[in-house]
């Protein structure tokens, strides 16, 4: 079993090697006069959760796209392993009765660095500081108000809070029967 994991890692790290972004590599000489090519970083992480339905939830994060089946009516393709210059942070969405938050992780950058876009049903988070780029799109839950949303960021967590759309209240009216 360990040899198959070597040999499918060494041909996904053969795929990402050759389409690897060029703000990625880098290559340079070495005292002796050897040729070195770097690639990199690499980031691949996933965070599993419990839902209230008792099914796991799997978030992955980082800059590489595993290998994996590309949809419905696409013959049963597999998408090859890819490496992205930006990095997708981890991010949690946590929900009460009054409001939903969005929690992001940004290490290495400032407050400066990030804007955020809040559109119905999603939230973009795009980061940057020299070669520490992130973007996420995080879904948002239906009765999310974006017009309220507010956030803070300190030691690279970002927090974006919303509060939930209010209900209407249920108008009614008596109809007599004539």
């Amino acid at each position: 079993m360990r040899k198959e994991m070597e040999r499918i890692f060494e041909e996904q790290f053969q795929e990402i090697q050759s389409s690897a972004p060029k703000e990625l590599v880098r290559e340079y000489e070495t005292p002796e006069g050897g040729k070195v090519k770097e690639i990199g970083p690499l980031v691949y992480g996933y965070s599993v959760t419990i839902g209230p339905d008792g099914r796991p939830n799997i978030k992955e994060f980082g800059n590489i796209r595993p290998p994996g089946r590309t949809g419905i009516g696409t013959g049963g393709r597999t998408r090859k392993a890819e490496l992205i210059a930006e990095r997708e942070p981890l991010a949690d969405i946590v929900t009460t009765d009054k409001e939903t938050k969005v929690v992001v992780e940004l290490p290495g950058i400032t407050k400066e660095d990030i804007k955020i876009n809040a559109y119905d049903g999603s939230a973009e988070i795009i980061a940057g500081k020299g070669d520490r780029k992130y973007k996420r799109v995080v879904e948002l839950p239906p009765d999310v108000d974006i017009e309220t949303a507010r956030s803070t960021f300190n030691s690279g967590l970002l927090e974006i809070f919303f509060d939930k759309k209010k209900k209407p209240e249920r108008k009614g009216k008596e109809i007599k029967i004539e």
